[in-house]
């Protein structure tokens, strides 16, 4: 018997319905490419395998590949799983054909694991990601009040939270409910005709104190009376808080 470690944030998901679920919001069906990260006992890729998918599941921890090879022997012999020992931070993923990315991902990492592949170059088509169930409402702005989170996902992709899973459907049963999160329509598309760089640093400038209006925030990087000829201009308040800001108008301050 293998046991979580908790150095690795490792909580394995045993609810096959919850398991149903989250390949159902990646709309899986046979042909298609899935890059799983931390399949841990394998009960979300046998799901995709039934599926018909291509899998590739990354996983870290050396005690998991021997049950995951004995278990998935056949399927490796007939190259519809590919299991690759590294750690998903360090792994360098160049497919060649379009893919999916779903996963049940520690927590301690989401963040990480959610820009590494928003931002790359060879972006997933779709994510379907079990995360803390606080993350994924910060991520769909659920309470109406947007993030540096929020809308850093919103420019790449549409966030939908699917639906809450209790701690219950894991072993050991993490402190906290997780969500489902669907992130789809990703693409680069919302950075054309600016410059990504600019528009992260505008941003992370806005939200650098909570508190604080927007106004105050961007006299960092703006000289004081064009920030407020422009935000009038663009029909922004000049008393507008970050998180009250939406996508469109981040992008407006960015054109400029």
């Amino acid at each position: 018997m293998i046991f979580a470690k908790k150095s690795l944030g490792q909580n394995f998901l045993t609810n096959t319905g919850i398991v149903s679920s989250i390949v159902d919001a990646g709309l899986v069906s046979s042909g298609d490419t899935i890059l799983e990260i931390g399949p841990g006992r394998g009960i979300l890729t046998e799901e995709l395998l039934k599926r018909g998918a291509r899998v590739i599941a990354i996983e870290k921890d050396a005690e998991l590949i021997p049950l995951l090879q004995e278990k998935f022997r056949d399927r490796m012999e007939k190259s519809q799983l590919s299991l690759i020992y590294e750690d998903i931070l360090n792994f360098n993923f160049s497919p060649k054909e379009p893919y999916k990315l779903i996963a049940n991902i520690p927590y301690y990492i989401t963040g990480l694991i959610i820009r590494k592949f928003l931002t790359s170059e060879k972006q997933p088509e779709k994510m379907v990601l079990l995360v803390q169930k606080e993350v994924a409402e910060r991520i769909i702005a659920q309470n109406g009040k947007e993030s540096l989170l929020s809308i850093s996902v919103k420019a790449y992709g549409t966030p939908t939270y699917i639906k809450t899973v209790k701690a219950g459907s894991f072993t050991p049963a993490p402190k906290v409910d997780s969500a489902i999160l669907l992130i789809d329509s990703i693409s680069h598309d919302f950075f054309k005709g600016i410059s990504e760089e600019r528009f992260f640093k505008i941003l992370h400038a806005g939200f650098a104190h909570k508190r604080k209006q927007l106004f105050g925030n961007l006299k960092a990087i703006f000289k004081e009376t064009e920030l407020k000829e422009r935000m009038k201009g663009f029909g922004i308040p000049e008393n507008i808080r970050a998180e009250d800001m939406l996508l469109e108008n981040w992008k407006k301050l960015c054109e400029v």
